[in-house]
């Protein structure tokens, strides 16, 4: 009897885990301003870059803005203002990845006691 009560809890938790990795949060929000006013006179391929960055942010797709911030930051050209938008900007989104995995940790665990307390009813 524990057997399936511990299956069937695992199956509510997964089912708890699937649902709410499926909910389209906003994306937070992330100031591109000084990353688009240092590229705004730079060369095409860096200002596409850089505006790349900006989309990938903006549609809170932060593992490829990160990606592409480190071929960015790779580019030998930078000035000063730009290299400190881009460091300043990889802050910000490592921030917004952590709060996302916050999130979900804390939405798996609200699931588990959720699932929990339904068991012992």
């Amino acid at each position: 009897m524990k057997t399936l009560t511990w299956i069937f809890t695992g199956l509510v938790t997964a089912t708890f885990l699937l649902v709410g990795c499926s909910k389209t949060e906003q994306p937070a929000t992330i100031d591109t301003a000084a990353l688009v006013k240092s590229f705004s006179s730079a060369e095409p391929t860096l200002k596409a870059s850089a505006e790349k960055v900006v989309s990938l942010v903006k549609q809170g797709n932060y593992q490829s803005a990160l990606t592409e911030l480190k071929t960015l930051a790779g580019n030998v050209k930078l000035t000063d203002e730009q290299k400190k938008a881009i460091t300043d900007l990889v802050a910000k989104v490592q921030q917004a990845v952590v709060g996302t995995v916050q999130k979900a940790t804390e939405g798996a665990s609200k699931a588990v006691g959720d699932a929990q307390k339904s068991l012992t009813k």
